[in-house]
């Protein structure tokens, strides 16, 4: 055990110390800060450029009903030639003109709009918004139809989806939220059982190439030498992964402090980032209360808990099936042959989250999370669902016992491998030496 203590101290610090290391520590906080803080900049601070928009609106069907705002400002023309228009467009002294012509049968339903520079999605949107508006009122006056009592009955369905429990207990779920976290659990199980276990691979290999493994092998058991990378990489991926959610976390509250928005602003603007900033900045009571509802409605003590877990244990498992790759190749070109077969069924488990959000109390979904080299990702998935504590339990104990399992051969594959040079091996060969 002292010499696994060795092992385990000289991979861990020497890859802490490694600067590719430090730099994605620091990196990959800022990069998942981003993608929650650029949406918010983008909502609050995107798109504040003044534009002037000419009209020139032949049918006279569409020229009052555009209404300014706080950055965008209609100028309807009157009966002024759209060439002219265009010309004031070109001298600057306007930004944008919308020409709708006039149509001999109907209601005219396309318009053009001239620019000298690209002009932006919101304002299309905009334009074709409220002439679509426009033309439906109309199409319905003709029909005779009030468009106000048709707007009158309509009717948005408030549903709320309740799960209950054998106690009788009840508990309101939201099926959106639950399958973003569960699909974003998955992913970074994915991502850092093969980013990490790459690295075991990776490690065994490059000191079987430079024959250095034959010294070290003589002072340790083979064995040995490889539970010491396997842990030591694992207590680096823990700590890499523990630093990136407390500098995450640093880096938001920074943000928030220096911005001077709130939690709820910041939760409106990302939410409503499409919509107008005045609209977007401010949240009536039901949005704050259906917040509050949705952070109730998750279990994040269950979901941490099983995230370690299953990320540790299906770390443990697939590392160990890739330090038994490097000991059988002498380089990472000769490994693709052999790593193949092993993230196939991860890789599997990642396209069966898709499926699995859909029925997460399904038999596909069990089976799937009790298989260990897809369980790590499946139950990740429905975990944030909810689910029995015994399958979960269940789950994680065949998972820990395929790992045992799997150090056993892995031992046999890596006590031979380790010291086979320069011969290609087949999967024939490698099958023999667990005989032995």
């Amino acid at each position: 055990m002292n010499k696994i203590g060795l092992i385990i101290k000289r991979e861990y610090f020497t890859r802490v110390k490694k600067r590719s290391f430090i730099i994605m520590t620091f990196l990959g906080p800022l990069l998942i800060a981003a993608l929650y803080i650029i949406p918010i900049l983008l909502a609050l601070h995107g798109d504040n450029e003044k534009r002037t928009i000419a009209i020139v609106d032949q049918s006279h069907w569409f020229e009052k009903q555009f209404t300014s705002t706080k950055n965008r400002t209609f100028i309807p023309l009157g009966d002024i030639s759209i060439d002219s228009t265009k010309r004031l467009v070109q001298e600057g002294v306007y930004d944008i003109a919308l020409f709708i012509p006039e149509t001999q049968l109907n209601i005219p339903s396309s318009a053009v709009v001239y620019s000298m520079k690209q002009v932006p999605m919101s304002v299309e949107d905009n334009i074709k918004d409220v002439m679509k508006n426009e033309i439906q009122i109309q199409k319905l006056l003709a029909q005779g139809i009030d468009p106000d009592i048709l707007e009158s009955i309509k009717t948005d369905v408030n549903l709320s989806v309740i799960r209950m429990d054998e106690d009788g207990g009840e508990k309101e779920t939201f099926s959106q939220v639950q399958f973003a976290l569960g699909m974003l659990l998955a992913v970074m199980i994915y991502v850092f059982i093969m980013m990490f276990g790459s690295q075991v691979m990776q490690g065994v290999t490059e000191e079987k190439s430079s024959r250095i493994i034959e010294v070290i092998v003589s002072s340790v058991k083979p064995f040995q030498l490889m539970m010491g990378k396997i842990i030591g990489v694992s207590l680096v991926a823990l700590t890499q992964f523990l630093m990136w959610i407390l500098l995450t976390g640093a880096i938001y509250i920074g943000f928030s402090a220096v911005v001077g928005i709130s939690g709820q602003e910041a939760i409106s603007a990302g939410t409503l980032m499409t919509q107008e900033i005045s609209n977007s900045s401010i949240m009536d009571n039901e949005a704050v209360q259906n917040i509050v509802n949705i952070a109730h409605s998750i279990n994040f003590g269950a979901i941490i808990i099983s995230f370690l877990i299953f990320f540790i244990a299906g770390y443990l498992l697939y590392a160990t099936l890739f330090a038994a790759i490097g000991s059988i190749v002498d380089n990472n070109t000769d490994s693709q042959q052999f790593t193949l077969p092993v993230t196939v069924p991860l890789l599997i488990g990642l396209l069966s989250a898709i499926y699995v959000v859909n029925n997460p109390d399904g038999s596909f979904a069990f089976w799937a999370s009790m298989i260990p080299f897809t369980s790590p990702i499946v139950m990740m998935v429905r975990v944030p669902f909810g689910v029995p504590i015994w399958q979960i339990i269940l789950s994680a104990v065949i998972l820990l016992g395929s790992f045992v399992g799997m150090t056993w051969v892995a031992a046999k594959i890596y006590r031979t491998g380790i010291l086979m040079y320069g011969k290609k091996l087949s999967y024939k060969e490698v099958f023999k030496w667990l005989k032995y």
